[in-house]
């Protein structure tokens, strides 16, 4: 029994795609030049530059009752993230993957339509994160910014989002990284490796793609991966197309790669016997 799932990718896919906030009202109290003045300020340190260069994680959300919204904690493991890149904001960690465009105002993110895949997921509760945050992240939200870094969204029915900055790759290695293809063989092999006795490596080859998704030429043979993919957990008996970023680490320690890889997306899997 073999159960595959393969995603077609457009151009547009293959390419690289704590202090507490201050309450609302913070600022009534202060003269309006000042009131003004402190709102420009927020406004010019929330900008698309800076929400690009960190992943958000969702920390803490309650409802206009002051409740906390349990629907969008369903991953305990792994919250609610929002990316920001090219004008678009997308969600990871929720059932589908999700997206739509953005724009930033003085304290305010307005995010248009979001699209999503619709892949259905076994779990209930995976089905009503993803209601739960398409419900909230749409239209205007008011914006504000914590001295801490935190980044907390208001809708208009009065539901606060607070997320936590997280750099992205690019910020962390000081550039863009290099978009490749990787193929992995379900089983690891026992690799040699001067420190790890008995180290168990993926099976990797690079793999291409055209500009509608489909496989250009034949790929090599498989070879021992001894560097991580941050981001991916092979499962045995799983195998997997990944669209990965590479990055080129400057200055390395002797005994460390000299290239990092993140995941971007899992283009293909497949298991079976």
């Amino acid at each position: 029994m073999k159960r595959t799932l393969s995603l077609i990718l457009p151009l547009a896919l293959l390419a690289a795609c704590s202090d507490h906030p201050a309450p609302v009202g913070a600022t009534d109290d202060l003269a309006p030049g000042a009131a003004a003045a402190a709102s420009q300020r927020a406004a010019a340190q929330l900008d698309a530059q800076h929400l690009q260069g960190q992943h958000w994680l969702l920390q803490d959300a309650t409802g206009a009752d002051g409740k906390r919204i349990d629907a969008l904690f369903a991953r305990s493991d792994k919250p609610v993230t929002l990316l920001f890149a090219d004008g678009r904001v997308s969600v990871d960690n929720a059932c589908n993957r999700m997206g739509g465009s953005y724009t930033v105002g003085t304290g305010t993110l307005t995010v248009g339509p979001m699209v999503s895949t619709e892949m259905a997921c076994a779990e209930p509760a995976m089905m009503a994160l993803d209601k739960a945050v398409g419900s909230r992240l749409q239209g205007e939200l008011k914006t504000e910014l914590s001295d801490g870094g935190q980044l907390t969204l208001r809708t208009g029915a009065g539901d606060v989002l607070v997320f936590a900055p997280e750099p992205t790759a690019e910020t962390r290695y000081g550039g863009p990284g290099e978009i490749v293809f990787l193929e992995v063989a379900p089983q690891t092999k026992l690799c040699p490796h001067p420190l790890i006795k008995d180290k168990q490596c993926l099976q990797v080859r690079e793999v291409r793609f055209d500009e509608n998704g489909i496989r250009q030429g034949e790929p090599g043979e498989y070879t021992n991966f001894y560097d991580t993919i941050q981001g991916y957990e092979h499962e045995a008996g799983t195998h997997n197309v990944l669209r990965v970023k590479r990055f080129k680490i400057d200055n390395p320690p002797a005994d460390a790669s000299a290239l990092a890889y993140v995941l971007d997306m899992v283009v293909e899997t497949s298991t079976g016997k």
